[in-house]
């Protein structure tokens, strides 16, 4: 390994100690900041891990909504990420202002809110429980009968958990811009070229793609799945930073790889926005710093708090 990348790791972990720092990643994250973080994970994972911790600081290396998350649950502690503009397709696709309005006009409906965690402190005030998609079948499954529920925003995820529980829910017609290009022919391709491999998807990709998939699960479910997988051949359709964690643990599977690589994971463009260069910059100097509006973060984290309950 280059002397500057060793250099630059270590003046990372000199930084962590010095600011008595803790450092969250996502699955989704590059394999270097994988692995240098103190728990990589899934968004239900990262929570908890973000609730429990005790560092001073928060260093996020996902995108915006996750920080925010973090700081939600953490409102006296620093939270900061490599780069403010790690964004999520899903949290634009459902703006706070929309989604109130939203609630207004409906206001007779008095739905039952579940918002995916892939969105804004501003939406999570907004609702009355949020999920991940390692958790929604069982929060769904905990909803009041009375009540219709709105699911926002992710409308694959949504419909995929009315699959697994037979729950009519409206949903708001939001997407993950990596997942749904993932298509049925360029899957089938792949299966094609080799047989005996199994496929395994995220629930944020079309319909058409979880129909031919082995296994639906989030990326942490993932992990295990593919370890217990009767195939040592795997197709796994994600975003492509979860290869890195999956060729760490599950090291005697064969992940598709190749030229029609690119078919079954693809690069998050937001994810990828933090680089080990971001992470030194924002711990040394502590921005960018994510702070809310304490009205936003109290409401949000009342429905962040009951995930963590019902998710026990």
């Amino acid at each position: 390994m280059p002397t500057a990348a060793l250099d630059l790791k270590e003046a990372i972990l000199q930084l962590k100690k010095e600011r008595n720092a803790v450092i969250l990643a996502h699955n989704y994250q590059t394999g270097d900041i994988q692995d240098l973080a103190d728990y990589v994970g899934d968004s239900l994972g990262l929570a908890y891990q973000a609730k429990a911790t005790e560092a001073d600081v928060i260093v996020f290396c996902g995108v915006h909504f996750m920080a925010e998350t973090a700081k939600i649950v953490n409102p006296s502690k620093t939270v900061v990420l490599p780069d403010r503009d790690a964004g999520c397709s899903l949290e634009q696709s459902c703006p706070g202002p929309e989604l109130e309005a939203f609630l207004q006009a409906n206001a007779a409906k008095n739905y039952y809110v579940i918002a995916y965690i892939n969105c804004s402190a501003h939406v999570k005030s907004l609702c009355d429980v949020i999920c991940t998609s390692g958790n929604a079948v069982r929060i769904v499954e905990q909803a009041p009968s009375d009540r219709p529920i709105l699911f926002v925003p992710d409308a694959n995820l949504g419909a995929w958990v009315m699959e697994q529980t037979g729950r009519k829910m409206d949903l708001w017609q939001g997407s993950c811009y990596v997942h749904v290009e993932f298509t049925r022919d360029s899957i089938q391709r792949i299966k094609d070229e080799y047989p005996d491999a199994l496929v395994v998807a995220h629930p944020e990709c079309t319909q058409a793609v979880r129909l031919l998939a082995d296994e639906v699960c989030s990326t942490e479910k993932m992990i295990s799945w593919c370890k217990n997988a009767p195939s040592d051949h795997l197709i796994v359709v994600t975003e492509s930073g979860m290869l890195h964690r999956l060729r760490k643990e599950v090291p005697g599977k064969t992940l598709i790889a190749g030229p029609t690589e690119r078919c079954a994971c693809a690069d998050c463009k937001y994810m990828k926005l933090n680089t080990l260069e971001k992470l030194h910059q924002c711990l040394d100097r502590l921005s960018p710093e994510v702070v809310l509006p304490e009205d936003i973060r109290a409401k949000a984290e009342a429905p962040l708090l009951r995930m963590l309950e019902q998710s026990k």
